[in-house]
């Protein structure tokens, strides 16, 4: 069955602005309006790198009334996928429902108000994740740690004890995996480290789009090697090469924090259960778990 779609009304405002139309209504500027956003003085999202002002909020701004109250976010986690996370997603009884569609596209979900959280492994200059989430112009959330993570090369059983580095991986098959998502980011990185690029590799059909599509491929024969975390090598009985301990944390909006699905994934996230499942697992350190990585306007 198909849903027609309403047309929007000619004279119904957008929900969203543009820096020109809120320079033309303010009466100054573009440069200004963008200083305003800069600043954190006025209302704005910041989708795919463009400024987005919320028309209600901005009304609300100009009347002297602060920010409007956004509307309800749907209880939903997007972002990248985390083995243990879906775990305790599900075994929490949270009822939340999960986007895995990659750090970048999660953190735009959730720029968008489309979600209650996003998981996210960004890596940046000078650590993972919170200067992706600062230049996102965000406001009334928090970055608290999940955990970090052993990252390496998943390798099939073949190749265990035969790939020192990245670059003895010449010529075999190299999974994939969706542009946004932090391992692509990762990937390419520590292709520019060792001077190569994806042409250095096989061709291998398809996205892996989870940590555990990743290692599924590689355990298949599909592909040779994959770039994934310490504890789908050991579920899936790979050979593995570290090469780096990753950031992964959670985005949470405020307003969310407290409703019954974030709250029972994150009373879960406290108990032994967890703790234990983590280490039974391998490759996570939780001590920083809940710890506040960053705080928006």
């Amino acid at each position: 069955m198909t849903t027609a779609i309403q047309q929007t009304p000619a004279d119904q405002a957008p929900p969203y602005l543009t820096t020109r139309e809120v320079a033309d209504l303010l009466r100054v500027k573009e440069r200004k309006v963008y200083d305003l956003a800069a600043a954190g003085e006025i209302p704005h999202r910041r989708i795919t790198g463009k400024l987005l002002f919320p028309a209600a909020e901005i009304s609300a701004w100009i009347e002297g009334s602060g920010t409007a109250p956004a509307p309800e976010r749907p209880a939903v986690l997007t972002g990248s996928h985390d083995p243990l996370l879906d775990w305790a997603v599900r075994e929490s009884g949270s009822e939340l429902a999960t986007l895995w569609n990659g750090s970048r596209d999660g953190l735009e979900v959730f720029a968008a108000g489309r979600a209650a959280l996003s998981g996210l492994h960004l890596p940046e200059d000078t650590g993972w994740n919170v200067q992706s989430v600062a230049a996102a112009g965000l406001r009334d959330c928090v970055l608290i740690g999940w955990a970090v993570r052993t990252r390496g090369l998943l390798l099939a059983p073949g190749l265990a004890g035969q790939a020192a580095q990245l670059s003895d991986l010449r010529g075999r098959r190299l999974v994939r995996r969706q542009p946004g998502a932090g391992a692509a980011a990762l990937m390419q990185r520590l292709l520019a480290e060792a001077g190569l690029d994806d042409a250095a590799f096989a061709p291998v059909p398809g996205l892996a789009r989870t940590e555990t599509d990743a290692a599924a491929m590689v355990s298949s024969g599909e592909a040779d090697a994959a770039l994934g975390i310490a504890a789908m090598a050991r579920q899936f009985h790979l050979g593995f090469l570290p090469l780096t301990e990753e950031r992964f944390d959670l985005l949470i909006d405020r307003r969310s924090h407290f409703t019954e699905p974030v709250q029972r994934l994150l009373a879960f996230a406290r108990s032994p259960a967890l703790a234990a499942r983590a280490g039974a697992m391998g490759g996570y350190d939780m001590t920083g778990l809940g710890t506040v990585r960053w705080l928006s306007p």
